[in-house]
């Protein structure tokens, strides 16, 4: 069984979990990135159109690997930016999709794996 635990002891946090403790199969998942199916960057300069289509592709490679969201127990989140702004659009949107709740960690970066990219999301989960 997966758990979430916030702890009394610390600040809540926004949107996920302290730390998620796990038993079964782990699945790693390579960086989400906003590609696609012709491998094409998506939303060209818009971070808020890069986040949805990078949450959709995890969701794909979550589920070739029999995983859902809910299975997820660590997620970090990395955006190509330079102020808190940039960073927030991106956060706004992850914290009200499916992958919310899990410890998450939001990284603002010089640059990304593709020309263009914007966003890119990893995740671990476990299967029961």
């Amino acid at each position: 069984m997966n758990e979430r635990i916030v702890s009394p002891q610390l600040s809540p946090p926004p949107g996920y979990s302290h730390v998620a403790v796990a038993s079964g199969r782990l699945v790693f998942a390579a960086g989400a990135v906003p590609l696609d199916r012709d491998g094409r960057v998506v939303g060209q300069g818009d971070r808020a159109a890069q986040t949805r289509q990078v949450l959709e592709n995890l969701r794909i490679q979550l589920e070739a690997a029999g995983a859902r969201p809910a299975d997820v127990v660590k997620i970090t989140v990395y955006v190509v930016a330079t102020t808190m702004e940039e960073l927030d659009v991106v956060w706004d949107l992850f914290t009200s999709s499916e992958f919310v709740g899990a410890p998450s960690t939001l990284l603002g970066v010089t640059v990304l794996g593709y020309p263009g990219q914007l966003v890119e999301v990893e995740a671990t989960a476990v299967l029961e």
